[in-house]
């Protein structure tokens, strides 16, 4: 993604006519490196097809597709104008912000720059400025968007006064953290204000978060009460929301019986006459300017009105023949647009809107891949049955989480639910649908006690408050009274609601989604007089076809002894958090699992990789022995795990932990942890609905350097970006966000918020040990930049003990080790990354994941080649990845001489023992084996054996 920054401008600029700017623009592209000479003709030639103003007073030149060969490298240039510039259309312009792009990056820019363009005076501020860095605020100030949407209706409440509708709204708006507790205060004291037709008003700024308009209303309206609205934000701020609430009551329509939707669309500005239709945008890249001219062209050859609003989105709608506005809606592929129009020639627009916005406003697409059924996956008939798997005969498959487990199977299969999708008696539908929720409810409500303390509970918890969500509930009801039957109803709400999630640019977390259809399946299980999967009272191993985070966290691990799945890899998210919970795990064992017979018994191997089922009598004596071995052996590591890891020939290798949360800081400790050798600080950032400010920092921050009592701490800045998203940091969807926006190179973006974050760990540390670690680093000029803010932020506040480091996850960072030695304080590798780019795996992936294995001999090169150049220097390497608790790894990171492994925290006390139990000698030997083999298979193989 392209950013402004200060050293891209150049201020006061003259040109006598739109090519003597162009030209200029050009040139300071060439000038910058940034483009050959040849550019410039593609800059003009993209002129010739449509201009690039965008209005109030900025234009984005930028080359055509065919132009893209002449750009060297991707950047911005931005020239002001102060006297102004007549362009070929007509537009007076004061900056040029001018682009060079090897791909599409400058749509990003295009819809930020378009959503800015309604400021007050916006014109004469970037004419007048002499601040570079103010012009480039003026352009990047963050819209502030409004919130009005599905999310912040309150339908049909048991209330019967004005003042009970408005505290509901106000409370519902501070559940979707748009407003504080202030702006309940303030809304109690409150009288709401009449607007006609029944409908009430309340506001207040103080504790307004963003602007949003809230509505509720009761169940049985009256004439004089409708329903209230509850507006929040200051007046400025507010003006979006005002004009929409004036439209909506300048209409005089009555809301009675209105569901949802229907509101909705009246408050996004639809008219209640309105031809609508509703369409999937296809494009791969969005609703960007080529495809948005071909848009407002289409609805500009008709006699009616026609709006445009996204069904995802929070703001209103827009007019079809306003391209600013059409591009501001920032709309991307798979996204659902919703047309209205009226007049003369409303049907026929909306008809014809639909079909170019199918076809691909003039370009190519293609549909969007099909999702199967969450509800019933029936076996391809096609597909070869596995092989059953043959009694006490063990079956090699990838070791996920060391540990060693002998308990019955219970195999994890999802129902396959089947009903009408029709209905004609409603009001019967919808008592089934009540008594369903009841059902569902008090499964619920049953399973938290049962867990109470546990993990699962809070994630039940989160699962009750869906299922009172009156927003669902009152979608399912729509849907009913349209002829769906209950459980049609009921899923179309359901997953209506997770695409929703998914689709949006500030969606919440991905798990979200995925609990909404796991309630969702719930009730529909009761629906349909199916039973939920219910795992039995006694231990057992738990065997699915995968697992996701949010399965894995509601595990019952005082019954659970292990984990096995037919899918996924080492390196996997179901593997990572096993081995957090301290389960033995395999995965990647195949279908011929899921065949396995409940009650079965089965031995799972952790460390092997290995399964047996239904062992015989002597191999149940060995597994036998091997638990109370290894029961001995943990309680030993345990007595111990406050002495230092030394081997037997006297050399010591620090013990850190790894934490996602400071607050398990005290733990780590208690377990033997020798400090913190990796502190994943974004989740600082994801716990708040804004950018935690300094205070809230400082103050996380200290809680891990008090627990550590003077312990060193490796604290990695904000990862993140790709699959770890934050709601206020909205990023472009991107086809591989793994190697996309993330990590350094997004935090490099907003160097304001690393250099607050840098200040909270420096102010935290004081005199105690701080170790700053960037992320995702390439080379060394991603680590200078980052390091010179370090820097910068060190010369206002005084911390005595501060390394700085990188931390090798990309290949060409492991490869450029010697150069980034000399420059840096320490390496830490991170080797789930590491893996998943170096053999070009992605670790979720349903069919490759089980061959992404950290141990493969390329990877252990890597490693190999960072610590050389690290030790060269004088500089010590750490490996925190998941690799560093493998017991088959664990010697030969030893043999490679890395200086510290950073492991879960419950893997302390063992990743010691372990390191006790051999020589350097011995594990540079194994070393030497592994790295002289082709691949991960032969080199644990040869380990084993050794």
């Amino acid at each position: 993604m392209l950013t402004l920054t200060a050293n891209d401008v150049r201020l006061g600029a003259t040109a006598v006519d739109w090519q003597g700017a162009l030209t200029q623009a050009g040139r300071d592209l060439e000038a910058a490196g940034r483009t050959s000479s040849d550019y410039l003709n593609g800059m003009m030639a993209r002129e010739q097809q449509s201009s690039t103003v965008l209005g109030n007073g900025i234009a984005i030149p930028h080359g055509t597709p065919d132009s893209r060969t002449a750009v060297q490298k991707t950047g911005i240039r931005l020239l002001q104008f102060p006297d102004g510039v007549t362009w070929h259309d007509g537009a007076r312009v004061h900056v040029l912000v001018a682009i060079a792009a090897q791909s599409d990056e400058h749509l990003d820019i295009l819809r930020h720059l378009t959503r800015v363009l309604d400021t007050p005076g916006l014109a004469d501020k970037l004419a007048r400025t002499g601040d570079a860095a103010e012009l480039v605020a003026l352009l990047s100030k963050p819209p502030v968007l409004a919130k009005c949407d599905r999310d912040s209706l309150c339908l049909g409440l048991e209330a019967t006064t004005a003042t009970e509708l408005a505290l509901i709204a106000a409370a519902r708006l501070q559940s979707l953290h748009c407003v504080g507790t202030d702006f309940l205060t303030e809304i109690i004291g409150q009288p709401p204000v009449a607007l006609g037709q029944g409908l009430w008003l309340v506001h207040h700024s103080r504790g307004a978060r963003r602007p949003a308009l809230s509505l509720a209303t009761p169940k049985r309206p009256g004439p004089e009460l409708q329903g209230v609205f509850c507006l929040a934000g200051p007046g400025d701020e507010c003006h979006e929301l005002l004009a929409r609430l004036d439209q909506f009551l300048a209409a005089g329509e009555p809301i009675e019986g209105l569901g949802a939707q229907a509101l909705l669309a009246r408050l996004s500005g639809e008219a209640a006459d309105a031809v609508t239709a509703s369409v999937t945008l296809l494009n791969s890249h969005g609703l960007h300017a080529r495809p948005a001219k071909q848009l407002v062209q289409e609805a500009r050859r008709h006699n009616a009105s026609i709006r445009v609003r996204l069904r995802e989105g929070d703001g209103g709608a827009v007019s079809a023949t306003s391209l600013t506005r059409i591009i501001g809606l920032g709309a991307r592929r798979g996204q659902t647009l919703v047309l209205s129009a009226t007049g003369e020639d409303a049907q026929p627009a909306v008809t014809a809107l639909t079909k170019a916005i199918t076809d691909g406003l003039g370009e190519a697409v293609s549909p969007l891949r099909a999702e199967s059924s969450p509800l019933a996956q029936p076996q391809n008939q096609n597909q070869n049955e596995p092989e059953p798997l043959v009694d006490d005969q063990p079956l090699k498959a990838v070791a996920a989480s060391p540990g060693l487990a002998l308990a019955p199977i219970f195999v994890l299969r999802q129902p396959t639910l089947t009903f009408p999708d029709t209905a004609a008696d409603s009001e019967t539908e919808i008592m089934r649908l009540n008594r369903a929720f009841d059902a569902a409810d008090s499964q619920l409500r049953t399973l938290i006690r049962q867990a109470e303390g546990g993990e699962a509970a809070p994630i039940l918890s989160v699962h009750v408050e869906m299922l009172q969500d009156d927003d669902l509930y009152q979608a399912a009801l729509e849907a009913i009274n349209e002829g769906a039957s209950a459980e049609a109803g009921w899923w179309q709400a359901i997953d209506t609601a997770a695409k929703g999630q998914e689709a949006l640019a500030d969606r919440l977390l991905a798990e979200r989604a995925a609990d909404l259809r796991d309630v969702g399946r719930r009730v529909l299980a009761n629906l349909c007089g199916v039973e939920m999967p219910k795992p039995p009272e006694h231990p057992y191993v738990l065997v699915a076809d995968d697992l996701g985070p949010s399965d894995v966290a509601r595990l019952d691990t005082t019954r659970v002894r292990a984990l096995v799945t037919a899918r996924g890899g080492a390196t996997s998210h179901s593997a990572i958090l096993a081995r957090a919970l301290g389960l033995p795990a395999v995965v990647g064992a195949g279908d011929a699992v899921l065949k396995l017979v409940d009650g079965a018994e089965l031995v799972v191997d952790g460390e092997r990789g290995a399964l047996v089922p239904n062992p015989g009598d002597e191999r149940r004596a060995q597994v036998a022995r091997r638990l109370e071995r290894l029961a001995a052996l943990q309680a030993e590591a345990h007595d111990n795990r406050h002495q230092p890891a030394i081997t037997g020939d006297g050399h010591r290798v620090e013990v850190c932990a790894n934490l996602g949360n400071t607050a398990h800081a005290p733990d780590a400790v208690a377990r033997g942890a020798e400090g913190i050798g990796l502190l994943r600080t974004e989740f600082v950032f994801m716990a708040h609905p804004d950018a935690p400010d300094l205070a809230t920092q400082i103050a996380e921050y200290r809680h891990a350097f008090d627990a550590l009592n003077g312990l060193p701490l490796v604290a990695r800045t904000l990862d993140v970006g790709g699959d770890k998203p934050l709601d206020y940091w909205p990023l472009p969807q991107e086809d591989n966000p793994f190697l996309g926006m993330r990590g350094i190179r997004l935090s490099l973006t907003r160097p304001e918020i690393l250099e607050t974050q840098v200040r909270a760990l420096l102010t935290a540390a004081g005199d105690r040990p701080l170790r700053i670690m960037f992320p995702m680093v390439k080379d060394l000029e991603e680590f200078r930049a980052a390091k010179q803010i370090v820097q910068r932020v060190q010369t206002e506040v005084t911390s005595a003990d501060v390394q700085i480091g990188v931390m090798i996850e990309v290949p060409s960072c492991a490869l450029l080790a010697p150069t980034l030695a000399p420059e840096v304080d320490f390496f830490s590798i991170g080797t789930n990354d590491l893996t998943q780019y170096t053999l070009a795996i992605d670790r979720g992936h349903g069919q490759l994941s089980a061959d992404s294995d950290a141990l493969h001999p390329a990877v252990l090169r890597l490693i190999q080649m960072t610590v050389q150049a690290a030790h060269a220097h004088g500089r010590w390497v750490g490996v925190c990845g998941e690799l560093a608790s493998d017991p088959q790894a664990i010697p030969v990171l030893v043999g490679l001489d890395v200086d510290e492994l950073s492991v879960t925290s419950r893997r302390v006390p063992l990743v010691k023992a372990c390191i006790r139990d051999f020589t350097l000698a011995a594990a540079r030997e194994r070393a030497k084996l592994a790295l002289s083999k082709a691949t991960a298979v032969e080199v644990r193989d040869a380990l084993e054996s050794f």
